[in-house]
């Protein structure tokens, strides 16, 4: 077990999260729970051009219904607040200055027009435009590494805009340690001088991302597999500050089911099913996106899903209780390779949970169905019913087309079993059916089956005479649970004017 673990989830609010968002949520949280340690909500807010109001809480709401709430975050166990980094900017600012002042970063003044000039001067001679270490000191650049400091000054209090980018090291071989893939190593002249700071005095993602898991101490940094270009730079960061670096591990990503590529939104609404953990409506367009909780999917069963898009036991255990999933958990079981998204697996999986679910449980998500279709039925009969129905089920909504004729004498019957089940003289066996049950007095499932079975061998026909139009009267079609728990749930009054109708229609 790892000591001291601090984990974060850190998304940027520019919209609904997706269940790639959520896995990652998902494997901080279970590591930080295996290891009796911290897990953490940092919202990532510095783009404020792309920033969505309502996308925070949606957000938490998501952690929230998928049970892996934050430890420590906004507006909760604040330790190392503010947990915003629209609220942090201010921190920021003196940290770019600590760079500067140790020749790891440096002011540039360069117009985008200049980099864009130079850019298409490389691309005509076929290369490409990298500002680092083979150009940025050469005068072609307008930067404080070929600037005298009163220059500097003068630009900066002339109110010219500028960039602080860091300073990568030049013909060094940097040696990383991925938790998941393993040992990396890159060639520092590769590397870009990226941009840390700019004088609207906001940081990029790179300067706030490292600044803030430093002060929030944060001891492992799990996220997707996008981010693994960065790991050099945010390493280098590290030392540049002379801080203790966190070890990092990069997820694989969500793949779509058809092909390759990473999954999206398009892929879901193209193939029918959601990529967002709750529904979400864009408040500009009023688009509404599907949410696996809206969709019918269980939260646990949609969390042990997604626990293995990316991660697998190395047993043959399937189905995962969270706590289970806690236990398991270990960033060495994590795949390099992406995982291919399977929407037919995330139904198996809701429907083995169905299984698992008591019935009265099942029955308090029942009762608001049948109550919108105007039908009052107690507790008792309705739980028995879902007993009797569940297994066939993949969603509650299931339910009703599974079960209405529990509540609802049948006033269509299936057209082909019709013609297939219903020969000339059915009818009147039928009727002597009818004579046969009222006599009988216990009408429990076992008995009536008993007593039926023997009417039919004493009549001496076949089975399938009687037992085929029985389920078409009672049901409208041959489908259903076992037929004499059908008869004891609905009453003899109710079997015997089921049997007469199908009579008077068929």
């Amino acid at each position: 077990m790892e000591s001291n673990v601090r984990v974060r989830f850190a998304p940027s609010p520019t919209g609904p999260l997706h269940i790639g968002g959520v896995r990652t949520a998902l494997y901080n949280y279970l590591f930080a729970k295996k290891n009796n340690g911290t897990f953490i909500l940092r919202i990532e807010d510095t783009d404020q051009t792309r920033y969505v109001p309502n996308a925070e809480k949606y957000i938490i709401d998501s952690l929230n219904w998928c049970n892996i709430p934050f430890d420590e975050g906004p507006n909760k166990n604040e330790k190392f607040g503010p947990y915003k980094q629209s609220e942090r900017k201010d921190l920021y600012k003196e940290y770019a200055a600590i760079l500067i002042n140790t020749s790891w970063a440096y002011y540039a003044f360069d117009t985008s027009e200049e980099l864009d000039f130079l850019r298409k001067e490389h691309e005509e001679n076929g290369k490409t435009f990298i500002y680092n270490w083979h150009n940025r000191a050469k005068g072609k650049l307008v930067n404080s590494l070929v600037l005298t400091d009163e220059e500097v000054k003068a630009k900066i209090n002339a109110g010219e805009n500028y960039v602080i980018r860091f300073k990568s090291p030049q013909d060094e071989v940097l040696e990383m340690v991925d938790e998941i893939r393993g040992k990396i190593t890159i060639d520092t002249n590769t590397l870009d001088d990226k941009i840390l700071f700019k004088s609207d005095g906001m940081p990029t993602y790179h300067l706030a991302n490292i600044v803030d898991d430093h002060l929030m101490e944060i001891s492992h940094v799990i996220r997707g597999e996008e981010w693994l270009p960065s790991m050099p730079l945010h390493v280098l960061l590290y030392r540049a500050f002379g801080w203790y670096t966190p070890k990092f591990a990069h997820l694989p990503l969500i793949l779509k089911p058809v092909g390759k590529g990473k999954l999206s939104k398009r892929d879901g609404d193209k193939l029918g099913f959601p990529v967002f953990p709750l529904s979400y409506t864009n408040e500009e367009t009023n688009e509404i996106s599907k949410g696996y909780k809206e969709e019918g999917y269980f939260a646990d069963s949609f969390i042990n899903m997604l626990a293995f898009l990316g991660w697998n036991p190395g047993t043959e255990q399937e189905i995962f209780s969270l706590d289970e999933l806690v236990q398991a958990f270990d960033l060495k079981r994590v795949s390099k390779s992406g995982a291919k998204f399977n929407p037919d697996k995330t139904k198996w999986f809701n429907q083995q949970y169905m299984q698992q679910k008591n019935d009265a449980e099942l029955t308090d998500l029942y009762l608001p169905i049948l109550s919108e279709k105007g039908i009052t039925k107690d507790k008792v009969f309705v739980e028995k019913v879902v007993a009797s129905i569940k297994e066939r089920a993949v969603f509650v909504a299931d339910f009703w087309e599974l079960s209405n004729f529990f509540f609802e004498a049948p006033t269509e019957f299936d057209e082909k079993a019709s013609k297939k089940n219903w020969k000339e003289d059915t009818a009147e066996l039928m009727q002597q059916l009818i004579a046969f049950i009222s006599t009988i007095e216990d009408f429990s499932s076992a008995n009536t089956e008993n007593e039926i079975k023997e009417w039919i061998t004493a009549k001496e026909i076949g089975f399938g005479k009687v037992m085929q139009p029985l389920r078409l009267s009672l049901v409208g079609a041959l489908k259903g649970p076992h037929l004499f728990d059908i008869i004891e749930m609905i009453g003899k009054e109710e079997t015997i004017k089921r049997i007469e109708n199908a009579i008077k229609n068929l």
